[in-house]
């Protein structure tokens, strides 16, 4: 890696403090870390703020990076509670915030500008021009989609100066990132939530046979680390903020090895990371999509794993007591992890005693029997794997909190310019681009014998010992050669680090404290008011094809929304004609994904319906927006996967140019209340009836046909359709709040919206008169509107 000229940052997850430490340990030169709230993994320990703040003096004052975790989707009665952690992190001076949720960009940019802007692979950024708006809207950084390969990357890194980051290692999601329901259908644990219970990795029946349709392997792109690099990725971000220690010691310190490598001895190096890295996984290694666009090894229905070697199958449970033949030679000390046959995540834990024979012993040779104590519970033919040997970072958690305790406040930067007037020494000091001015009388002084003040100044200022300063530079150009006393720099240095930490820690609380208060005031702006009656009603009616146009529009709805796909697009020359007239009741939507090299046709697609008279588009996912740039006088309106949880995003896609949103599908009935009546003048649309896409994939799903649906092991039914390149799953009861209309009429919803892409055309009437009676639909679900989005 050495003839690259940027190397880029290996990126580590920090779960814990003993993975953060493990991360640091091992060479990290950067992690990412969640709080204990809006954290895509929360599940994980995460942190609290003050563990935060030492952590960041800890790594900082070893030239490391921390990014903070808030990719989840907020709710509207959490926006205070967002403000207060904005603030506490604009306050630690965090090295950037990753976020999925435009209201926490919306909340920074305009309240905490100091707080860099990560856009989390959440966000489904996936070609230029998403990145593209990312620039406009002053993020620094983007976590690209999965689903790209090393040239699309490529392509995309030319085109911005917005740094980007890919994954490198770990467990991939089968679903696109962003956007899975399968969690949140199954029991309201939102993904997009942090909650997400890995419905994904449990058995599935298709034709009779059992397996796991949408268990992926794991990523593992070490080969790839110079053409990522050539490729302009700035991050490389390995996977695991739910793994162990052990774990991420292992990980971090096998892609060290290589990046460091110089490249005549490269070869060596990659062949013992890939020793290093066996502990690191148990199901299949992939390079995922960023070795090929559609890659037959990324997903395995007859294939199951868990992190780790396989060392053997349970073949015995006594009380506490697990045996096992084990392929590999053990030892006291040894870390194992037993995995579940259904794939759901397995359980770590140390050997602390070994038994061959009954006899205990320190180690066992590879073949051996063995039986070892575990803390869990697992059943016979569970899987076990090695996860770590006795050598590797075991670091406890206590031992973490004390070095963590011991931590000093972070070091800040500061530039210093001195000058002597009539025996009084003058300190302008910078620190963060803020000048102070500080003044010394020093008294009567001796000359010097050495001329080079610059040199004594610069080594007494540079003792900044306990301070929270660190002397970044020293300029005294015109300071006569004078003999100040040690004693009179000693008290001198004192006062002025005691001074300049004053000054710099008033103004900055209170500046903070003035975002904070402005950004309340933002939040309170959209304050919801009481509810009231919608006066009018209005219904949109998504169709599969653009040659359907017709029917809602002579069923009395009041759009047609036509969402456009390839095959939809060689349909529009024999249907624009007869539309005439009707222009301003026809909306087009955009598919949620479309690569680079589909680009051009979307492009020219929506020029020529422009110059046919339409204006009305939907967006489905930001980038979108820099596709409708140079179109005059347009309605924009956004889909769901537009996420719209809570007022401040609702504002966010209001001032991109969006005049109606729609709201979320996972939503529940009391957060949509709420957005019904916040006070922004928006149109919210709320969803009558759809199909339900627990998940959407452009993974190949294995010897799956689309005309016969999977079952769960709980007999769930899930059919499977494809368009463009990408896969479907949806749940075979589709979503309904038809039952509802009046209730949502009282809560002041007046824009709705029926999709009827995948029910039968015999159904079609029958499922507009039932919204327009608010009758109950039989064998639909209300996904979470009862319930509580979790």
């Amino acid at each position: 890696m050495n003839s690259v000229v940027n190397k880029p940052e290996l990126l580590a997850p920090a779960g814990s403090l003993e993975s953060f430490f493990a991360a640091m340990e091992k060479g990290a030169d950067a992690v990412y870390a969640g709080m204990r709230d809006f954290s895509a993994r929360a599940r994980a320990k995460n942190f609290t703020l003050a563990q935060m703040e030492r952590m960041l003096a800890y790594a900082h004052g070893h030239g490391r990076r921390i990014y903070i975790t808030l990719n989840t989707l907020v709710n509207e009665k959490e926006l205070p509670q967002l403000v207060e952690t904005l603030a506490a992190l604009a306050g630690m001076r965090v090295d950037g915030v990753i976020l999925q949720d435009l209201a926490v960009a919306r909340l920074i940019r305009r309240h905490f500008p100091t707080i860099p802007l990560h856009a989390s692979t959440q966000m489904t950024i996936h070609n230029t021009a998403g990145v593209k708006m990312l620039e406009e809207m002053g993020f620094q950084r983007a976590v690209l989609a999965r689903e790209l390969a090393l040239d699309e990357v490529a392509a995309i890194a030319a085109a911005t100066p917005v740094e980007i980051e890919t994954f490198v290692h770990g467990a991939l999601c089968f679903s696109v990132s962003g956007q899975c329901f399968f969690s949140s259908y199954l029991g309201g644990h939102s993904g997009n939530r942090g909650r997400c219970a890995q419905p994904c990795r449990r058995l599935y029946n298709h034709r009779g046979k059992e397996g796991h349709y949408f268990s992926t392997s794991d990523l593992s792109a070490i080969d790839m680390l110079p053409e990522l690099a050539r490729a302009g990725v700035k991050s490389l971000k390995i996977e695991g903020r739910m793994k162990s220690a052990e774990y991420v010691a292992s990980v971090v310190e096998a892609y060290r090895l290589v990046l460091d490598a110089p490249e005549r001895s490269r070869k060596e190096a990659l062949a013992a990371a890939k020793e290093i890295l066996k502990y690191s996984f148990g199901r299949t290694p992939t390079k995922g999509f960023l070795a090929s666009q559609q890659p037959d090894d990324i997903a395995n229905p007859w294939q199951k794993g868990g992190t780790g070697r396989f060392v053997g199958q349970i073949r015995g449970v006594k009380g506490n007591r697990l045996t096992f033949e084990s392929r590999d030679a053990l030892y006291v000390g040894d870390r194992l992890r037993a995995q579940p046959k259904s794939d759901m995540a397995g359980q770590a834990w140390t050997v602390r005693e070994l038994f061959v024979g009954r006899k205990k012993v320190m180690e066992a040779r590879a073949g051996s029997v063995v039986e070892v104590e575990t803390p869990f519970r697992f059943s016979v033919g569970d899987s076990v794997y090695k996860v770590s040997s006795r050598e590797a970072f075991t670091l406890s958690e206590n031992a973490c909190l004390r070095r963590l305790e011991s931590v000093q406040r972070d070091k800040v930067p500061c530039r210093l310019r001195a000058a002597l007037r009539d025996n009084v020494m003058h300190l302008e000091a910078e620190v963060g681009g803020v000048p102070h001015t500080f003044q010394f009388p020093l008294g009567p002084l001796e000359p010097a014998r050495s001329g080079d003040m610059q040199a004594v100044l610069q080594g007494q200022f540079a003792r900044t010992g306990e301070t929270p300063f660190l002397l970044e530079s020293l300029e005294a150009p015109d300071f006569p050669a004078v003999l100040i006393p040690s004693a009179i720099f000693k008290e001198v240095r004192r006062q002025f680090y005691r001074q300049l930490d004053e000054a710099l820690a008033t103004g900055f609380r209170e500046r903070i404290a003035a975002a904070r208060s402005a950004a309340l005031r933002d939040v309170a702006t959209f304050r919801a008011g009481p509810p009231h009656a919608a006066p009018k009603e209005a219904l949109a009616v998504v169709m599969d094809q653009p040659k359907e146009w017709r029917f809602p529009l002579q069923s009395g709805a009041d759009a047609t929304i036509l969402p456009l796909s390839r095959a939809g697009i060689h349909q529009l020359p024999g249907v624009i004609p007869r539309m005439r007239g009707l222009e301003e009741r026809m909306i087009w939507q955009l598919p949620f994904m479309i690569f680079d090299r589909d680009m051009p046709l979307y492009r020219d697609t929506l020029r020529q319906l422009h110059q046919a008279g339409f204006r009305r588009f939907e967006a489905a996912n930001l980038s979108h927006f820099h596709l409708f740039k140079g179109l005059a006088d347009l309605r924009i309106s956004t889909w769901h996967r537009c996420f719209s949880l809570n007022s401040q995003a609702l504002a966010a896609w209001q001032e991109l140019g969006a005049e109606t949103c729609t709201l979320y599908i996972e939503d529940d009935a009391a957060n949509l209340a709420e957005l019904l009546a916040a006070g922004i003048d928006v149109e919210r649309r709320v969803i009558a009836y759809a199909p339900l896409p627990v998940m959407t994939t452009k993974i190949r799903i294995k010897d799956v046909h689309s005309n016969i649906p999977l079952h769960s092991d709980r007999g769930e039914a899930y059919s499977v359709t494809s368009r463009d390149g990408l896969q479907t799953i949806s749940a075979a009861t589709p979503y309904s709040l038809t039952a509802r209309h009046g209730e949502l009429r009282r809560a002041g919803c007046g824009s709705y919206v029926i999709d009827l892409r995948q029910a039968p055309r015999e159904s079609w009437n029958g499922i507009l008169a039932a919204f327009k009676a608010g009758r109950e639909i039989p064998g639909t679900t209300e996904f979470n509107y009862a319930a509580e989005l979790v």
